[in-house]
């Protein structure tokens, strides 16, 4: 594994290894927090501020890296090299199947399709999910999208203090992945259980370190 020093080493990484998590996978040294260099790790300053480049890569790394990113990995967030995305698109909507008509996935990538893109509060509001509690359980309907790559993020937005400065954790400018890539891109020739096949026989080669369970897991 490498290490990760700015950013273009992360986009370098992504490439290479074609699906990174971006936090703790579960597999021993397998995310970008984990081999992004000691110097660059997340840290909080005596005045309550707080540092963490690998934060701010991400970033650019979207919208430059030739990647795309969501919550793929468990629920969780990674990156998947536009190299890949085919593949694993195929293979994830196989097992996670088209939104029911009528259902509220439906109805939040209806809205998605038509804005072509939005913050997620926004999007939330714009379905409805407004009430008390509506939160955790929009962003339930979120994750399964993105696990099933329906909705992918294009970037992320930070709101700006009275000096025009960003702060803050921002977020997540969301759009489906044909709206950002183009539907070629989502289409893959291989069948569904072929993608799976070339990426266990991927990921087996990357990891050494993981067993089969981890791995299976990983693409679930």
């Amino acid at each position: 594994m490498m290490t990760i020093h700015n950013q273009i080493d992360l986009m370098q990484t992504i490439q290479q290894m074609g699906f990174l998590p971006l936090l703790d996978s579960g597999i021993r040294g397998y995310s970008a927090e984990e081999m992004t260099d000691e110097d660059c790790r997340y840290v909080v300053f005596p005045d309550g501020g707080w540092d963490w480049p690998l934060w701010k890569w991400k970033g650019p790394v979207v919208t430059e890296g030739n990647c795309v990113y969501g919550k793929f990995f468990a629920q969780k967030a990674g990156f998947i090299s536009r190299a890949w995305w085919s593949d694993f698109c195929n293979y994830r909507r196989s097992t996670h199947p088209q939104p029911e008509e009528g259902s509220i996935e439906e109805a939040i990538l209806l809205t998605l399709q038509e804005q072509g893109s939005m913050i997620t509060r926004e999007l939330r509001a714009a379905c409805g999910f407004t009430g008390p509690k509506m939160r955790s359980r929009f962003d339930a309907y979120i994750t399964r999208l993105q696990m099933g790559c329906r909705i992918v993020t294009e970037d992320f937005v930070y709101p700006v203090d009275k000096h025009n400065r960003e702060y803050g954790w921002g977020w997540s400018l969301l759009t489906t992945p044909e709206q950002l890539m183009g539907r070629e891109a989502c289409r893959c020739e291989h069948t569904p259980e072929e993608s799976h096949r070339l990426m266990l026989a991927h990921l087996r080669q990357l990891l050494p370190q993981a067993s089969e369970q981890q791995i299976t897991k990983l693409l679930k």
